[in-house]
């Protein structure tokens, strides 16, 4: 693997590298729109956020959020396999030690950067599923992006899996399927009745207008200049108009996050507590996509025997911090959320001569929820040996299918049928991942 300068003066891959400039641009279907920052195709126009809410009758399921580590999350430093005798043989330089370690059991420890995320462990509303991923390895990163996210291997299928899940019911308002963070819409949403893609609520407007009086007077202007336009391209103007109104209704105030909760400065905190903000507001948001990206560390992971320091301790510590956060604000909407990790593929189970490690296969996720069944860590530990990691060509082995956690969180969280799931997850038999999610009243 050749490795090559990132955008922010870290080694990674080339080709990690490329998407970092690219933006995913192999990722995108849905590009522009009459909005700056975002894009929306066409459903019914709304215009109040008391009017969106009724199109949240029809979605009985939580809101599912899933965030996607691009760049190949290492699940060995941050969940750490402490019990398996091999583990710091193989990372005598990176590897987390039980001394560090926020213990879980008598397996496995989070990294120091993730210690805000114990309590909710602790409180049942976290678990962990490791050795996880797609049946086979691919250690492209867009390759496996891609497979992953369509969740349809070994088909002619090129729609995403929540793009398959939201065509399960009646389509809901522009909100109910949102891609926050960056305008590339991600492969799972493709096959989304409706899309809608923003940086930040705050940045979702008019260019050019700053009040309330420009946006009524471009408003109007907009709806008139479309009034005789063909149906789809009038009813994506009004939709867009309508989800204009309703962001300018939910920001128009200081947003305070409840219950004491403080998000973390930077990228993930500051979507973290829009996605909060959308979910409280009731504007009838089913699936919210977000990435965090610069995962991908073939050098430098971290200084040698010290996790408190470095690549992999700034990553974790926002993502825990901004998780726990997360919970904290959104109270007892909690119970009707869940929240999903996803990353293309783990890394390699030994440490390269440069302090870190290469792409792998097998992962760990976090599934976070109200309607989870936390508290602990799901799968089947594989082990490090020699003799396993010949097999797997130095991988950690990934003995769950990552498909067994989708079609759980959507039996269990969303209520699809048997049949609905071999619609949303086409060529997978698996089943569920037993146990990891309760079933909603």
């Amino acid at each position: 693997m050749t490795t090559t300068t990132t955008t922010d003066g870290r080694a990674g891959c080339d080709e990690c590298a490329r998407s970092d400039r690219d933006g995913f641009t192999r990722r995108t279907f849905l590009r522009g729109a009459a909005a700056a920052g975002a894009a929306i195709v066409a459903l019914p126009a709304l215009e109040t956020v008391s009017a969106q809410a009724a199109y949240a009758a029809g979605w009985t399921g939580d809101t599912i959020v899933v965030i996607s580590f691009r760049g190949g999350f290492d699940g060995l430093s941050a969940v750490a396999p402490l019990g398996d005798p091999d583990y710091l043989k193989l990372r005598p330089n990176i590897g987390i030690r039980a001394a560090a370690a926020t213990p879980l059991d008598a397996m496995f420890g989070l990294h120091p950067g993730l210690a805000a995320l114990k309590p909710l462990y602790d409180s049942k509303s976290l678990a962990i599923v490791h050795a996880t991923g797609m049946p086979s390895p691919n250690r492209s990163h867009f390759d496996a992006m891609v497979e992953m996210e369509e969740a349809a291997l070994g088909t002619a299928i090129r729609t995403g899996w929540i793009g398959r899940t939201m065509g399960l019911s009646d389509p809901g308002g522009p909100f109910a399927t949102v891609q926050i963070g960056g305008t590339d819409v991600p492969d799972a949403l493709r096959g989304s009745p409706s899309v809608l893609s923003m940086y930040r609520l705050r940045d979702f407007s008019i260019d050019g207008v700053g009040n309330a009086s420009d946006r009524a007077r471009w408003s109007a202007a907009l709806s008139a200049l479309h009034s005789t336009a063909p149906a789809a391209v009038k009813s994506a103007t009004d939709t867009t108009v309508g989800a204009l109104a309703t962001v300018a209704s939910i920001t128009a105030t200081t947003y305070k996050p409840a219950n004491g909760a403080v998000y973390p400065a930077g990228d993930l905190g500051d979507t973290l507590k829009d996605v909060a903000r959308l979910i409280k507001a009731g504007v009838g948001l089913q699936a919210v996509t977000l990435d965090v990206g610069n995962w991908d560390m073939h050098a430098g992971l971290a200084p040698t025997n010290n996790p408190r320091s470095g690549w992999m301790w700034d990553q974790l510590s926002e993502v825990g911090a901004a998780l726990a956060a997360f919970a904290k604000d959104l109270g007892p909407k909690l119970d009707t959320t869940t929240v999903l990790t996803m990353s293309e593929f783990g890394r390699r189970a030994y440490e390269n001569e440069s302090n870190g490690v290469d792409h792998g296969w097998g992962n760990a996720c976090f599934v976070l929820g109200g309607g989870v069944n936390g508290g602990k860590v799901y799968g089947t530990w594989p082990g490090l040996t020699k003799a396993k990691l010949d097999y797997t060509d130095g991988d950690l082995e990934a003995t769950t299918d990552y498909r067994a956690v989708l079609a759980d969180i959507l039996k269990n969280r969303v209520g699809a049928s048997v049949g609905q799931l071999a619609t949303v997850l086409p060529g997978y038999s698996g089943g569920p991942l037993v146990g990891l999610t309760k079933a909603k009243a």
